[in-house]
């Protein structure tokens, strides 16, 4: 669980699953969405490079908006054959996804960047799971998109916590794929706050 932070949080991100892990962690925050624009493709073919580069445009968005405090932002996107599995357009376009990645063990990839205000520093890394997704019949298909779980998911899916019917995370976090790695981030943040707790204490670094 997370601890008292003696600071301002804001996440950079209108992401309802990454709101109900800071809750969920004990973490009180604001919230300012980035709104930048997210391309479809990976530069350089690299989702890694991908995840990480979205995570820092976000929080740079914010940034000047918070006088002092802590931005977190982060991008999650699944990694199948060397292609983005981004968010669906449509309905035709999440019955696609899903078809794609049925039956199969696909990456996940979350990029997340703290950025620290004053001063601007910026704490930024990668994190990877693993996701399996079972064959699904057309009946489950159809009954899935009605939902409507996979509007604005990447995959077209939001995993459901404690067991979903369908995924299974076979490598890493399961809150990295819901968005937010929080067992990483904790840590990030108690380091942040011990620096700053040195630094306003005015003991040299």
């Amino acid at each position: 669980m997370g601890r008292p932070i003696p600071y301002r949080l804001v996440l950079a991100s209108g992401s309802l699953g990454r709101r109900e892990l800071l809750k969920l962690h004990g973490y009180p925050f604001d919230v300012l969405p980035s709104n930048i624009p997210e391309p479809t493709e990976a530069r350089l073919g690299d989702v890694r490079h991908y995840v990480g580069e979205l995570a820092w445009l976000k929080a740079a968005a914010v940034a000047p908006q918070v006088a002092d405090g802590v931005i977190i932002a982060a991008d999650t996107v699944g990694w199948l054959n060397g292609r983005v599995i981004g968010k669906p357009d449509d309905e035709a376009d999440a019955r696609r996804m899903i078809r794609s990645l049925a039956g199969t063990v696909h990456e996940l990839w979350s990029g997340v960047c703290l950025w620290v205000r004053p001063g601007d520093w910026q704490f930024c890394w990668q994190e990877r799971s693993l996701v399996h997704m079972k064959n699904l019949t057309d009946a489950e298909l159809d009954e899935y998109i009605q939902t409507r779980k996979w509007e604005g998911c990447s995959g077209s899916y939001a995993i459901q916590m404690p067991q979903d019917p369908y995924l299974t995370v076979t490598a890493g976090s399961i809150s990295n794929v819901i968005g937010l790695p929080m067992e990483s981030l904790t840590q990030a943040l108690d380091q942040i706050t011990a620096i700053r707790g040195t630094m306003n204490a005015g003991v040299p670094l």
